[in-house]
């Protein structure tokens, strides 16, 4: 349901205020864990759990493999909030439900962003499996999220991009993966409404407007959290090819399969540039 910015602004405040009776802690870190990627909550020392149902104005995941709690606690040193679970597009949610959570997580005190997809590669330079740095991204859901009437409380209107994912975390990740011998590579994302996967001519398509990898979320969340000032880093891990001829069959049961093998590598990884992060 698309609802006024006034009410989106009193909604988010409301659901800020509500979590903050819960918790007093205020995090510097807001973290948005994706499709199979849950590793890293065995990490974080939770001070307070709330299932999203809990949080008023709040949705709720309607992915069968995706949690639905708001984590607060600490993690390598920093005070962190984290989405166990994140909302998609294609659940018929609206872009600002969608994003909705970020808002609140900045509101919280976040000043980082970093945010997790599973997503299929469009090139074999980039195999089944591995772990991308988001450089950029391409928008191909049909909407975004600042659409609309604009509230300078939530930042400008008209939102500079040339930066979306910060270089200065990029480079630290790089450094970090280079010092613990983790293979990563760098490239751009797309983003489609789903919930069907790509066809091998949309496949060849999105490969030739410049994009690496396609999935359905990340771009939403990048967006409103660089309209408040937050920094943003952003991880694909890989889990099929998608790139064309031949296209192989996808199955979703192997694409969480491989989402839950990389994700011990990459919740260490987040663990080490969260450790080393200047706030």
């Amino acid at each position: 349901m698309v609802i006024s910015m006034e009410e989106l602004v009193k909604n988010v405040y409301e659901a800020k205020d509500f979590v903050k009776s819960k918790s007093d802690l205020e995090p510097s870190v807001a973290v948005i864990l994706g499709t199979g990627l849950h590793e890293l909550s065995n990490y974080i020392e939770i001070e307070t759990e709330i299932p999203y149902e809990e949080i008023p104005h709040c949705p709720v995941s309607t992915v069968e493999f995706h949690h639905g709690k708001l984590l607060l606690g600490r993690l390598a040193g920093k005070n962190i909030v984290a989405m166990h679970g994140r909302f998609h597009y294609y659940e018929g949610y609206s872009i600002q439900d969608v994003t909705f959570l970020v808002r609140v997580m900045r509101l919280l005190g976040a000043k980082i962003l970093i945010v997790s997809n599973a997503c299929g590669s469009l090139t074999q330079y980039i195999p089944k499996g591995s772990i991308m740095i988001i450089d950029d991204y391409i928008n191909l859901l049909g909407t975004n999220p600042l659409i609309g009437y604009n509230k300078e409380i939530f930042g400008p209107r008209f939102l500079e991009m040339s930066e979306p994912y910060s270089r200065r975390l990029i480079e630290l990740t790089e450094k970090i993966a280079l010092e613990e011998k983790v293979k990563v590579y760098k490239g751009v994302y797309a983003a489609v409404p789903g919930p069907t996967l790509e066809t091998r001519a949309e496949a060849k398509y999105i490969r030739l407007i410049g994009a690496d990898v396609v999935g359905m979320s990340t771009i939403p969340e990048t967006i409103v959290a660089k309209q408040m000032g937050m920094e943003v880093l952003g991880f694909s891990v890989v889990t099929d090819a998608v790139y064309p001829v031949p296209m192989p069959p996808i199955d979703v049961q192997e694409i969480l399969k491989t989402a839950e093998q990389v994700d011990k590598i990459l919740s260490k990884l987040i663990y080490k540039v969260v450790e080393r992060l200047e706030i």
